[in-house]
């Protein structure tokens, strides 16, 4: 049977069934796994039976996508928490990476890169995600799955981590990090509170305010345009209320994660806390007191630093979330739908490629793209070049999209190709 053919071919992945098997009527959902055939391309009867289902997974899914580890409707920016729509959208994603390394879309690619590259003298032409493994999904959650992806050695790991540790790791990088997840975690609440109010959800909003207010006490001494250095010592008449250690944080972000983890919705902002935990667990015993001087709140801001720069390893999650706001202004882990390669275009020139699946071709969705991958392609490069690697690394964008018609599009002066999916 072609059927089953057609099972031996695809290693990893299931294939449902349908009722006319024997004429190869494939309901082709693919679960998408680490390990995929090497035995590619697919017959063609594959592509040609499973197109009219990515077609018609494209049409249900429009707008909606996986944005920051939240399914997201892109046209009104709203959150969809329906586990059929998630179903579906891997399913589509899946889809897509099969067909991504088809003969057709590798054509596709390779006609599209090749045409603008004449008329850009920055874009050079590649055969990129002919592979299997280069058409994997990848969430970059730490500078040592980076590093693993470029190849970078134990001694430059070594480097990047002394380099980046005392730039992430000042005191308002920090606070300021804490405070887009509290922030973050507050508006959800809200949202939350007001649809299915409970009483874990009422204790959550409490908290989040407790760990705002403690953040905001540590801005004092960082606030250049005040006259805090002026401050005096306080005389030995304490306000003990002012006085407190990045313990009690640590104990608001506990009882935070406790009241909360049964809230689906929240499961991505509730990783970053307990990804932060780590931070504070280091500092815990550092005051937090805008009662101080100048002097004595600037100590407590230099052991911060010290403690974490310390103390947060290279594989550290938490050191990465600081680098993300470093970089990005913002903690949120970066994904990647087609995870790419590292090609060689030249003595001492390498380029970066990665890529992202579209589920339409409004404007609005393939800014976002582009803009998801520059994240990513920045990061890479960022983290390279910090190493000391000695080869120049360019950076390039490909994004796929059914029925899509090819283009190029320049963003921070770096090519974005849009690619159709077709059978």
């Amino acid at each position: 049977m072609v059927y089953n053919y057609l099972q031996k071919l695809v290693h990893g992945a299931k294939l449902l069934e349908t009722k006319q098997i024997g004429a190869l009527y494939v309901n082709a959902l693919l679960y998408h796994c680490s390990e995929v055939s090497h035995q590619e391309p697919l017959p063609r009867e594959w592509y040609d039976h499973a197109f009219p289902k990515i077609i018609k997974l494209s049409h249900s899914l429009r707008n909606v996508d996986w944005v920051d580890g939240r399914l997201v409707d892109a046209s009104n920016d709203s959150i969809v928490s329906d586990d059929q729509i998630e179903h579906r959208l891997r399913t589509f994603k899946s889809m897509a990476r099969v067909f991504i390394g088809s003969p057709s879309v590798q054509r596709v690619v390779r006609e599209n890169v090749t045409a603008f590259s004449v008329a850009s003298a920055n874009c050079t032409p590649l055969a990129c995600f002919s592979a299997p493994s280069e058409r994997e999904p990848m969430i970059v959650n730490s500078l040592t799955k980076v590093s693993n992806f470029l190849n970078i050695s134990a001694q430059q790991r070594k480097l990047v981590r002394l380099t980046v540790c005392p730039q992430v790791t000042q005191q308002r990088i920090w606070t300021a990090a804490l405070e887009e997840i509290l922030n973050g975690l507050k508006i959800e609440l809200d949202l939350l509170t007001c649809r299915r109010p409970s009483k874990g959800t009422e204790m959550g909003q409490q908290i989040v305010s407790s760990c705002l207010k403690f953040l905001a006490d540590t801005v004092v001494a960082s606030n250049h345009d005040s006259t805090s250095w002026m401050r005096l010592v306080p005389a030995k008449v304490v306000d003990s209320s002012a006085s407190h250690k990045w313990e009690d944080v640590l104990e608001m972000f506990n009882d935070l994660i406790d009241c909360l983890k049964s809230e689906k919705e929240l499961c991505f902002l509730l990783v970053k806390l307990e990804v932060m935990k780590e931070g504070l667990s280091q500092i815990k015993d550092v005051l937090i007191d805008k009662s101080i001087g100048y002097k004595e709140a600037r100590h407590q801001e230099s052991l911060v630093q010290k403690k974490l720069s310390k103390t947060l390893g290279h594989s550290s999650k938490c050191l990465f979330t600081l680098l993300l706001y470093y970089l990005c202004g913002h903690v949120r882990d970066v994904e990647v739908d087609i995870c790419g390669g590292i090609y060689s275009i030249g003595e001492d020139r390498f380029c970066l490629c990665m890529g992202r699946i579209l589920t339409t071709v409004e404007e609005k969705i393939v800014q976002r793209g582009v803009r998801q991958l520059d994240r990513a392609l920045r990061l890479f490069k960022f983290v390279w070049e910090t190493a000391g690697m000695k080869a120049v690394l360019e950076l390039q964008g490909h994004l796929w999209c059914v029925g899509a018609e090819g283009r190029m599009l320049t963003y921070r002066e770096n090519m974005y190709f849009l690619h159709g999916i077709n059978p």
